[in-house]
């Protein structure tokens, strides 16, 4: 295995055109198969960007891939994950990592044992947005990290995804589905979460899918559609989180870091380039900063990119797979949390991930 890693992607749905898009601007990725259940829909996808359609076994089998990359549905990614390391592999998945803590956690350590990689989205967080956001805490912008508050909502994603009714089912939610961007980045800013109280609910609305060949199909629900929780982190900072399927409009600010000297307006966490705004305590109005940290003018695939740079350089890799488990712990937490009417502990814990410094890919 070497520089460039070469992939092979299982699972070719909708998140994986903006991978297949963005993989050849890396030098450190070469992408040579995929494979899909649907194995019509894996040759026109292979057919249109050169490379082999496989079987999910024939590209688990194969010698030519190095790493997997595991985009498909979240109650698959343990099963694939598992496989792929068996079959030595590195593997980068989409998130969530598993459909909890515990099916995921032993393939976190699979890959230890085996001396293999493990990556997990969400790699926005390794862009200029949250990055610079996270540099400007770092050097003390705000003063004191206070507090922090996340809040992303939407009517739900029937709206727009031509097969949405995954997003309903275990695995799913607006909690394992968005929430993931924000705890990410959470923790990237200040460190692991040490304990969550969280509520769950979900409304009796009937909903259907808006478009595509499946348009007007009913859609059962059996996730929670609303989720607030309030985190405590390792260094006394708190955060507080609401994810929501369920508000067709809102004025709520979508990612604010409270200081004592100042405010930071955090960009989307779903975006990897949107600008970092600034209120100082002297001034209290908003200014633009400049990016003065992450990847530049990326986009999905950058933490399969910075894994293949991480082993290259015997260094550890930012997306990992241990965030990844420690961020579903966190999303776990937060419904047990709400079950049971008391706030949880949090059992894992994580290094913050090396910050990202101004750089090209």
């Amino acid at each position: 295995m070497g520089i460039p890693l070469t992939v092979g992607i299982i699972g070719v749905g909708k998140i994986s055109e903006q991978y297949l898009a963005n993989l050849p601007g890396f030098p450190g990725l070469r992408l040579v198969a995929v494979a899909d259940l649907d194995e019509a829909r894996a040759r026109e996808v292979a057919e249109l960007h050169g490379v082999r359609a496989l079987t999910v076994d024939e590209l688990l089998d194969d010698p030519e891939v190095d790493a997997v990359l595991n985009l498909t549905i979240p109650a698959a990614h343990v099963e694939i994950g598992t496989r792929a390391l068996l079959a030595g592999k590195h593997v980068f998945a989409e998130k969530p990592l598993g459909l909890n803590a515990a099916e995921a956690a032993s393939m976190i350590d699979l890959a230890e044992e085996l001396g293999l990689r493990f990556g997990s989205a969400p790699d926005t967080v390794l862009g200029t947005g949250i990055q610079t956001a996270r540099r400007a805490i770092d050097s003390g912008l705000i003063g004191e990290p206070i507090a922090a508050q996340a809040f992303w909502s939407s009517p739900g994603h029937e709206a727009w995804h031509p097969a949405p009714a995954f997003y309903y089912q275990a695995g799913g939610g607006p909690l394992l589905d968005m929430g993931p961007y924000y705890l990410t980045s959470l923790v990237h800013f200040f460190g692991p979460v040490v304990r969550v109280s969280g509520l769950t609910s979900r409304s009796n609305r009937m909903r259907t899918v808006g478009s595509g060949a499946l348009e007007g199909t009913p859609i059962p629900v059996s996730v929670d559609t609303h989720v607030t929780a309030l985190l405590e982190h390792a260094g006394g900072v708190s955060s507080t989180i609401t994810v929501s399927f369920e508000i067709w409009k809102t004025r709520s600010p979508l990612f604010e870091v409270y200081g004592s000297a100042g405010t930071l307006a955090v960009p989307d966490p779903n975006q990897f380039s949107e600008p970092v705004e600034l209120a100082r305590s002297g001034t209290r109005e908003w200014e633009t900063l400049p990016d003065s940290a992450g990847y530049i003018n990326t986009g999905r695939g950058i933490g399969l990119a910075d894994l293949a740079d991480a082993i290259a350089g015997d260094l550890p890799h930012r997306a990992s797979g241990r965030l990844g488990l420690h961020v579903l712990e966190i999303m776990d937490a937060i419904q047990l949390s709400s079950a049971r009417r008391e706030t949880i502990t949090i059992a894992s814990t994580v290094e913050r991930p090396e910050a990202v410094p101004l750089r090209a890919v």
